[in-house]
């Protein structure tokens, strides 16, 4: 899962090392308390808000 911000992204390995509940419903929720936008799932890979290269490489 990667979360991005601006053109700071997070990612998170959620089988080998998973956020809890709070840390990961920080970086997922935007200012507004609603899922960061675009949100899209390909296969295993979710990318959460918008930066380029990330949806590049998961759209490719």
């Amino acid at each position: 899962m990667t979360i991005a911000k601006g053109k700071k992204t997070v990612a998170f390995d959620m089988k080998k090392n998973p956020p809890d509940d709070d840390t990961l419903l920080r970086h997922m929720l935007g200012p507004t308390g609603n899922l960061r936008a675009p949100t899209i799932r390909k296969g295993k890979h979710l990318p959460i808000g918008f930066n380029e290269e990330v949806f590049e490489d998961t759209l490719a």
